[in-house]
């Protein structure tokens, strides 16, 4: 367990007398619970109720007692949480995203649910209680104003529907986390279920629309356990030569658009995903002629925190802080000056459908595997193996002013192409990919008929090695398809490749 602080930053009078340790809270939690945590992309989520309530359902499970839990999430989390409750087989269901991989194993064993869903559809399925009923909320907080207000962390995520629709809350106030994050967040309460819904009132990156705290009914907290311990920081590999080049070819590709009249000079607010290749495409965009770009996303990484430094990058919106030891360091270090420049929101409005198509957001995601048509799978490993999840990619996607997703044309040195006849999980089809790029190139598939588009990925995009195989299905597929609209053969689009590579051995 982690060291409680020396200066308590519980500053409700009213809650004072719930402080308790770890184990006491998680001894809180039933079996069969359903239960909201916080925590997105390794940041801001609850370090020691989670590991306490692990070992308390492994000692359950050591007496031959069933106790498991399901577990809501704002995204995928850490070890002291998603790997902890894995690693006991506590978690019955597990949404909306998860990187874990005991957690990985185990839905893949088909030991644990998993319900891959929008990021932006977690808080409307529970309002609207398609997900069943929340029972707890365990929710890190950088600490508690006297009158019982919620001073947020280093991620927003679903914290705040999961402290509405729980039960039971219990907090976690860690004061690793700067008490300069006050004022960083931007909490809208202003949405409701239809037919009561009104407009987002949001039309730039940078409008404040909420408040700065989380409400929370002091009788629903039942613990608060203070903590002092640090995020998953994520340590990223310097851009390789693969990702400078993916990179290089969606800068190029900007540019082309901003002459051409359809970006202005300091192009539209930027998404992009998480990853060393997103990261890459921002180290990218600090020798780019972009100046006074704003960010409108989900996670700010070490690439985004250095264009705020660099004056680059005016601002930047998202829903979580996720980045290198090196960059949290430096975040922390100039905290003032970043709190004026970034915005952290709760991901229902991070991710909003409304907000993303009203400020053309240009939308920049991994996948996969990409099809020759332009179908894009971000899941899964041959069509039935869960990698991640969808995240947020498909909210951008769909409704992007640009989509563009990213990815090496081929993985292990060219044995396994990246590009392939047909992709064997959909997460995001032909109508909502505009772009698809490798180190390779480009391919531009706006406008285009499906066999446009097919003759743009395979020329633009494919790997050598990979080239001839994939010309070869499509010409064959105009010929033999039944139909010649978007020609594919069916009984052979999916083994296509590894025939080939038989036939076919690399030098």
């Amino acid at each position: 367990m982690n060291a409680a602080p020396l200066h308590s930053r519980v500053m409700c009078p009213t809650l004072t007398s719930k402080i308790m340790s770890a184990t006491e809270a998680a001894r809180l939690i039933p079996s069969g619970a359903r239960v909201g945590m916080s925590g997105f992309t390794g940041s801001g989520h609850p370090k020691d109720v989670p590991v306490a309530l692990a070992h308390r359902i492994e000692e359950a499970h050591a007496r031959g007692e069933p106790f498991k839990i399901s577990v809501w999430t704002g995204a995928s989390t850490a070890p002291e949480l998603d790997g902890a409750l894995a690693k006991a087989d506590a978690i019955n269901m597990r949404l909306p995203y998860q990187s874990d991989p005991n957690c990985r194993k185990r839905i893949n064993a088909g030991e644990m649910d998993y319900t891959d869903i929008h990021l932006s559809h977690v808080a409307q399925y529970a309002w609207f209680g398609f997900l069943g009923h929340l029972d707890y909320a365990v929710i890190e907080v950088a600490g508690v104003l006297p009158d019982g207000r919620l001073i947020p962390a280093t991620s927003i995520g679903n914290n705040k529907t999961w402290l509405d629709q729980a039960d039971k809350i219990i907090l976690e106030v860690n004061s690793w986390h700067s008490l300069a994050l006050d004022g960083m967040a931007d909490i809208y309460y202003g949405t409701d279920r239809p037919p009561h819904r009104r407009p987002i009132p949001m039309i730039h990156p940078s409008d404040r629309i909420g408040v700065p705290y989380f409400h929370c009914d002091p009788d629903k907290i039942v613990a608060v356990v203070e903590t002092h311990a640090h995020d998953r920081n994520t340590d990223f590999t310097p851009p390789d030569e693969t990702s400078k080049l993916i990179a290089g070819h969606i800068i190029d590709f900007l540019s082309h658009e901003v002459k051409a009249g359809r970006l202005p000079e300091n192009l539209l607010p930027l998404q992009s995903g998480v990853g060393n290749i997103a990261n890459a495409v921002m180290a990218g965009l600090e020798d780019a002629p972009f100046t006074d770009m704003t960010a409108y996303t989900e996670v700010l990484q070490d690439g985004m925190l250095k264009l705020l430094k660099l004056g680059k990058l005016s601002m930047a919106s998202s829903t979580a802080v996720s980045l290198s030891d090196t960059a949290m360091a430096e975040f922390l270090e100039n905290i003032d000056f970043y709190k004026e420049r970034i915005i952290l929101r709760p991901q229902e409005i991070s991710n909003h459908p409304e907000i993303i198509r009203r400020l053309g957001i240009i939308a920049m995601n991994g996948m996969i595997e990409g099809d020759i048509y332009g179908n894009v799978n971000s899941t899964h490993i041959g069509g039935s193996a869960i990698m991640n999840g969808i995240g947020g990619s498909g909210d951008f996607a769909r409704n992007a002013y640009i989509s563009i997703f990213m990815t090496p044309s081929a993985r292990k040195d060219g044995a396994i192409s990246c590009i392939v006849p047909m992709v064997t999980h959909v997460d995001h089809t032909e109508h909502d990919v505009q772009a698809i790029v490798t180190e390779q190139g480009i391919a531009d598939l706006r406008g285009l008929s499906p066999k446009s588009r097919a003759k743009q990925v395979i020329e633009k995009c494919a790997h050598p090695y990979w080239k001839p195989a994939l010309t070869e299905y499509y010409e064959r597929a105009l010929r033999e398809a039944v139909g010649k609209h978007t020609p594919h053969l069916i009984g052979e689009a999916f083994s296509f490749m590894a025939k080939w590579r038989a036939e076919h051995p690399q030098g």
